[in-house]
Protein backbone atom coordinates (compact mmCIF):
# COMPACT_ATOMS: atom_id res chain seq x y z
CA UNK A 1 0.00 0.00 0.00
CA UNK A 2 1.03 3.51 -0.91
CA UNK A 3 2.14 5.48 2.40
CA UNK A 4 0.14 8.14 1.61
CA UNK A 5 -2.89 6.07 1.44
CA UNK A 6 -1.80 4.32 4.78
CA UNK A 7 -1.67 7.79 6.40
CA UNK A 8 -5.12 8.34 5.22
CA UNK A 9 -6.46 5.26 7.63
CA UNK A 10 -4.59 6.30 10.97
CA UNK A 11 -7.30 7.93 12.81
CA UNK A 12 -9.77 5.40 11.77
CA UNK A 13 -7.12 2.78 13.26
CA UNK A 14 -7.28 5.08 16.41
CA UNK A 15 -11.11 4.09 17.00
CA UNK A 16 -10.90 0.77 16.75
CA UNK A 17 -11.37 -1.05 19.88
CA UNK A 18 -9.01 -3.52 20.74
CA UNK A 19 -9.42 -7.21 20.14
CA UNK A 20 -6.96 -7.93 22.68
CA UNK A 21 -6.48 -11.48 24.26
CA UNK A 22 -9.12 -12.32 21.03
CA UNK A 23 -6.26 -11.77 18.97
CA UNK A 24 -3.22 -12.65 21.05
CA UNK A 25 -4.65 -16.35 21.10
CA UNK A 26 -4.86 -16.80 17.79
CA UNK A 27 -1.14 -16.85 17.77
CA UNK A 28 -0.82 -18.22 20.92
CA UNK A 29 0.69 -22.24 21.81
CA UNK A 30 -1.97 -23.72 22.87
CA UNK A 31 -0.02 -24.60 26.05
CA UNK A 32 0.48 -20.88 27.02
CA UNK A 33 -3.47 -20.15 26.83
CA UNK A 34 -4.11 -23.04 29.46
CA UNK A 35 -1.67 -21.67 31.45
CA UNK A 36 -2.79 -17.85 31.45
CA UNK A 37 -4.18 -16.39 34.31
CA UNK A 38 -4.15 -12.84 35.28
CA UNK A 39 -3.62 -13.15 39.08
CA UNK A 40 -0.44 -15.56 38.59
CA UNK A 41 1.11 -13.12 36.44
CA UNK A 42 0.72 -10.09 39.22
CA UNK A 43 1.82 -12.27 42.00
CA UNK A 44 5.29 -12.59 39.40
CA UNK A 45 5.67 -9.15 39.61
CA UNK A 46 6.93 -9.02 35.93
CA UNK A 47 9.78 -6.47 34.79
CA UNK A 48 8.34 -4.14 32.30
CA UNK A 49 9.56 -3.47 28.77
CA UNK A 50 8.06 -1.30 25.29
CA UNK A 51 8.48 -1.91 21.81
CA UNK A 52 7.56 0.25 18.96
CA UNK A 53 5.63 -1.36 16.10
CA UNK A 54 6.57 1.31 13.81
CA UNK A 55 5.77 2.05 9.81
CA UNK A 56 7.40 3.90 7.61
CA UNK A 57 7.80 4.71 3.74
CA UNK A 58 9.94 2.63 1.21
CA UNK A 59 10.27 3.59 -2.24
CA UNK A 60 6.56 5.10 -1.54
CA UNK A 61 5.37 2.15 -0.08
CA UNK A 62 4.49 1.43 3.66
CA UNK A 63 6.85 -1.04 5.86
CA UNK A 64 6.73 -2.20 9.20
CA UNK A 65 10.44 -2.89 10.98
CA UNK A 66 11.26 -5.94 12.36
CA UNK A 67 14.42 -6.77 14.34
CA UNK A 68 16.92 -10.24 14.31
CA UNK A 69 18.42 -10.27 17.95
CA UNK A 70 21.82 -11.34 18.33
CA UNK A 71 22.60 -15.07 19.76
CA UNK A 72 23.10 -15.04 22.97
CA UNK A 73 22.63 -16.98 26.55
CA UNK A 74 18.94 -15.93 26.92
CA UNK A 75 15.15 -17.12 26.68
CA UNK A 76 15.47 -14.61 23.30
CA UNK A 77 18.19 -15.47 21.43
CA UNK A 78 17.67 -15.16 17.75
CA UNK A 79 14.31 -14.55 17.69
CA UNK A 80 12.67 -11.89 15.42
CA UNK A 81 11.09 -8.56 17.36
CA UNK A 82 9.47 -5.40 17.41
CA UNK A 83 12.83 -2.88 18.52
CA UNK A 84 12.22 -2.54 22.17
CA UNK A 85 13.62 -3.21 25.64
CA UNK A 86 13.29 -2.81 29.34
CA UNK A 87 11.58 0.05 31.43
CA UNK A 88 13.55 2.60 33.06
CA UNK A 89 13.13 4.78 35.88
CA UNK A 90 14.45 8.04 33.51
CA UNK A 91 12.05 7.18 30.54
CA UNK A 92 9.07 8.09 33.25
CA UNK A 93 6.88 6.48 30.52
CA UNK A 94 6.44 3.21 28.43
CA UNK A 95 6.39 5.37 25.29
CA UNK A 96 9.58 6.81 25.92
CA UNK A 97 10.97 3.78 26.67
CA UNK A 98 9.58 2.13 23.04
CA UNK A 99 11.27 5.46 21.82
CA UNK A 100 14.52 4.89 23.76
CA UNK A 101 15.30 1.75 22.94
CA UNK A 102 13.89 2.17 18.81
CA UNK A 103 16.96 4.97 18.77
CA UNK A 104 19.44 2.32 20.57
CA UNK A 105 18.56 -0.38 18.50
CA UNK A 106 18.11 0.38 14.62
CA UNK A 107 18.94 4.47 15.21
CA UNK A 108 15.63 6.20 14.72
CA UNK A 109 15.34 9.11 16.65
CA UNK A 110 12.70 9.52 18.68
CA UNK A 111 11.88 13.16 17.09
CA UNK A 112 11.31 11.34 14.22
CA UNK A 113 8.43 9.07 15.16
CA UNK A 114 4.82 9.59 15.94
CA UNK A 115 3.30 7.40 18.37
CA UNK A 116 -0.24 7.00 17.34
CA UNK A 117 -1.81 4.79 20.47
CA UNK A 118 -1.08 1.67 22.58
CA UNK A 119 -1.73 -1.71 21.92
CA UNK A 120 -2.92 -4.44 24.81
CA UNK A 121 -0.06 -5.41 27.02
CA UNK A 122 1.26 -9.01 26.92
CA UNK A 123 3.05 -10.88 29.57
CA UNK A 124 6.18 -13.17 28.30
CA UNK A 125 6.22 -15.89 31.05
CA UNK A 126 9.64 -17.38 29.94
CA UNK A 127 11.78 -14.00 30.94
CA UNK A 128 8.81 -12.33 33.19
CA UNK A 129 8.42 -9.89 31.50
CA UNK A 130 5.06 -7.44 30.89
CA UNK A 131 5.48 -5.56 27.26
CA UNK A 132 3.66 -2.93 26.12
CA UNK A 133 3.52 -2.15 22.59
CA UNK A 134 3.03 1.08 20.55
CA UNK A 135 1.89 2.30 17.15
CA UNK A 136 4.61 4.48 15.41
CA UNK A 137 4.99 5.99 12.23
CA UNK A 138 7.74 7.74 10.82
CA UNK A 139 6.79 9.79 7.42
CA UNK A 140 9.86 9.69 5.83
CA UNK A 141 12.26 7.00 4.39
CA UNK A 142 14.32 5.51 7.59
CA UNK A 143 18.28 4.61 7.12
CA UNK A 144 18.70 2.11 9.61
CA UNK A 145 21.59 2.23 12.13
CA UNK A 146 21.79 -0.91 13.95
CA UNK A 147 23.28 -1.54 17.13
CA UNK A 148 25.74 -4.70 16.44
CA UNK A 149 25.91 -6.07 20.25
CA UNK A 150 21.95 -6.21 19.92
CA UNK A 151 20.92 -6.55 16.45
CA UNK A 152 21.77 -8.93 14.19
CA UNK A 153 19.76 -8.56 11.23
CA UNK A 154 16.55 -5.70 10.10
CA UNK A 155 13.52 -7.09 8.56
CA UNK A 156 11.75 -4.50 6.54
CA UNK A 157 8.11 -6.04 5.86
CA UNK A 158 5.75 -4.82 3.08
CA UNK A 159 2.10 -3.95 4.72
CA UNK A 160 0.94 -6.09 1.99
CA UNK A 161 2.81 -8.95 2.66
CA UNK A 162 2.06 -8.83 6.02
CA UNK A 163 -1.74 -8.22 5.39
CA UNK A 164 -1.34 -11.81 3.11
CA UNK A 165 -3.33 -14.89 5.34
CA UNK A 166 -0.76 -16.86 3.34
CA UNK A 167 2.02 -16.13 6.15
CA UNK A 168 0.52 -17.58 8.88
CA UNK A 169 1.23 -21.13 9.21
CA UNK A 170 1.93 -23.78 11.37
CA UNK A 171 5.11 -25.50 12.55
CA UNK A 172 6.28 -27.91 15.19
CA UNK A 173 8.75 -26.25 17.81
CA UNK A 174 10.13 -26.84 20.98
CA UNK A 175 8.99 -24.13 23.75
CA UNK A 176 9.42 -23.66 27.25
CA UNK A 177 6.27 -25.22 27.52
CA UNK A 178 6.59 -28.49 25.78
CA UNK A 179 8.61 -30.29 23.23
CA UNK A 180 7.44 -30.98 19.75
CA UNK A 181 4.78 -28.50 20.37
CA UNK A 182 2.55 -27.56 17.35
CA UNK A 183 2.04 -23.39 16.99
CA UNK A 184 1.00 -21.00 14.56
CA UNK A 185 3.58 -18.57 13.59
CA UNK A 186 4.28 -16.45 11.02
CA UNK A 187 6.88 -17.24 8.13
CA UNK A 188 8.45 -14.00 7.31
CA UNK A 189 11.31 -13.51 4.93
CA UNK A 190 12.39 -17.16 5.77
CA UNK A 191 12.40 -16.23 9.51
CA UNK A 192 9.39 -17.97 11.88
CA UNK A 193 7.73 -15.36 14.21
CA UNK A 194 5.99 -17.12 16.87
CA UNK A 195 5.62 -16.33 20.61
CA UNK A 196 4.63 -12.92 22.32
CA UNK A 197 6.01 -11.32 18.62
CA UNK A 198 3.59 -13.11 16.63
CA UNK A 199 0.89 -12.33 19.42
CA UNK A 200 1.40 -8.87 18.93
CA UNK A 201 0.93 -9.44 15.44
CA UNK A 202 -1.69 -10.84 15.42
CA UNK A 203 -3.29 -7.62 17.53
CA UNK A 204 -2.25 -5.10 14.89
CA UNK A 205 -3.34 -7.43 11.64
CA UNK A 206 -6.89 -7.53 13.21
CA UNK A 207 -6.98 -3.52 13.59
CA UNK A 208 -5.73 -3.14 10.34
CA UNK A 209 -7.97 -5.89 8.51
CA UNK A 210 -11.48 -3.49 10.43
CA UNK A 211 -9.67 -0.10 8.49
CA UNK A 212 -8.10 -1.04 5.22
Amino acid sequence: MNFQDFLNYVPKMMEVALPASEAHYKMAPLERIRNFDSEEIESKNPKIAAVMMLFYPKNGMTHLVLIVRNSYEGVHSAQIAFPGGKYEAKDQTFENTALRETYEEIGIHPESIEIIMPFTHLYIPPSNFMVYPFLGICREEIIFIPDSNEVANIIELPLSEFLSEEIIVSTTMSTSYAKNSLIPAFKINDHIVWGATAMMLSELKEVLKEVL
